[in-house]
């Protein structure tokens, strides 16, 4: 597992921007691009434990980028931050398109991922699903359990 999915994630995990995740909080203690991570790694391990045939390529890039938002949401120095549960998706979406040529898959995948949050927003295909199953889970272990 992990050889694939470093393999498929390798020129993402790279990139100056990705890396920029690394500068902020996601939940606790855990930042966006370690809570990124964990989400391709849980959307991986669901698609081939369940045997559910989503693409990979299209499930782990979508998983890695789902919160390339860039900025820090804890602060409140912006009053749209408030809002974050609800506008993040559209902030990482045209990240993810400046920054990279994401087919429109992988845009779906980032755009509903705040599912059922963003009621409108319904995954419509088997990748998008099973990355807003893992982000769900993968939120409410760090929140519960890796709090600073």
């Amino acid at each position: 597992m992990k050889n694939e999915v470093d393999e498929i994630l390798y020129d993402l995990k790279c990139h100056e921007k990705v890396n920029e995740m690394k500068k902020y909080i996601q939940h606790g203690n855990i930042t966006t691009y370690e809570h990124c991570e964990s989400v391709a790694k849980i959307s991986y391990k669901i698609n081939h434990g369940l045997k559910l045939d989503a693409d990979d390529r299209i499930l782990l890039t979508g998983a890695m980028l789902h919160d390339f938002y860039l900025y820090d949401w804890h602060k409140d120095d912006n009053k749209e931050h408030k809002w974050h549960g609800f506008i993040h998706a559209d902030r990482a979406l045209c990240n993810a398109v400046k920054y990279f040529d994401v087919d429109e898959d992988v845009q779906r995948i980032i755009w509903c991922h705040m599912f059922p949050l963003n009621l409108t927003r319904i995954p419509k295909s088997r990748e998008a699903w099973i990355v807003c199953i893992a982000d769900k889970y993968v939120s409410l272990i760090e929140t519960i359990f890796r709090r600073k």
